[in-house]
């Protein structure tokens, strides 16, 4: 009979060292990226005045209601009509209309490129994926003048349209689409499945996961616009969040005292919408940009 009295030897646990450094580089990188965010919301807990004389301490102060309420109800400007609330619900605008509008846009453009016979559709794919090289910056002088003559200033339409065309997305939904294996299409054409209800029925449910993907990129794109919207807005009713945290903080070139705890809380209003949809949307957009490959 084996001696049940005999004690139990703990096993060692051995320490993988390797482990421990990957933690640590994550640790130090979680704080390279957070202290500046912690920095930004200290001052708004504090008064203008304390943050001239003092710059950013370790101490909260008392200030965080009155800088939150001054960021979404006070109007800054001339007209007094570009508040934080309507910022706010310009830049969701401008965000989901870019977002939205580049993904209808990219799909319908891949599904041309990759179902339809084209004879130059690998020529018109390569110029579409060429318009990579050329940044906002380049073009935006003569989108500007287009849309000035169709009188498209200080509107949403000319917010959105004239950089919704996305070669990016465009790319993506190809290669995505190129993985639908061709017995799926052929069951479908023997169905008598058309076009449209191909494209509707088929192969938009399919991509749910690469849209949810572009979703997030277009998304956040959109949201950080500033040199577009800059020119194409000058009613300060159609300013959005980037915009107008460019107006506050341009106090500091005159005689006021600067803003900075208003300007700050805006900033971090800003951060919380696409933080939000990377949140929402992160298994999708993993699983969304690795099945593209398949």
């Amino acid at each position: 009979m084996t001696d049940m009295t005999q004690p139990v030897t703990p096993r060692k646990t051995r320490i993988r060292w390797s482990a421990l450094a990957d933690h640590a580089v994550l640790i130090l990188g979680s704080l390279f990226m957070l202290i500046p965010l912690l920095v930004v919301l200290q001052t708004t807990t504090t008064t203008d005045i304390d943050t001239i004389k003092h710059g950013p301490q370790l101490v909260l102060g008392d200030q965080f209601g009155e800088n939150l309420n001054k960021a979404m109800f006070k109007a800054s400007g001339f007209s007094g009509e570009n508040t934080g609330t309507s910022m706010l619900m310009n830049s969701m605008i401008l965000g989901l209309g870019f977002a939205l509008g580049k993904i209808v846009i990219g799909m319908m453009a891949a599904y041309a490129l990759v179902y339809f016979r084209l004879r130059f559709a690998t020529l018109a794919f390569w110029l579409i994926f060429t318009t990579l090289l050329l940044p906002l910056e380049v073009r935006i002088l003569p989108s500007y003048e287009i849309a000035q003559k169709m009188g498209l200033l200080n509107t949403y339409t000319g917010l959105i349209v004239p950089l919704i065309a996305s070669a990016t997305a465009t790319f993506f939904f190809r290669q995505y689409f190129r993985s639908v294996p061709e017995e799926l299409v052929e069951a479908a054409r023997i169905d008598g499945a058309g076009p449209i209800k191909f494209f509707v029925d088929i192969l938009v449910p399919l991509s749910q996961t690469m849209i949810a993907a572009m979703f997030i990129i277009m998304f956040v794109f959109g949201w950080n616009q500033y040199l577009w919207p800059t020119m194409i807005t000058t009613e300060e009713s159609m300013y959005t969040l980037v915009r107008g945290i460019k107006q506050i903080t341009q106090d500091l070139e005159g005689t006021n005292i600067p803003e900075y705890g208003r300007a700050n809380m805006l900033a971090l209003i800003a951060i919380l919408p696409p933080v939000a949809v990377v949140i929402f949307f992160q298994s999708w957009f993993v699983k969304g940009l690795t099945e593209s490959d398949k």
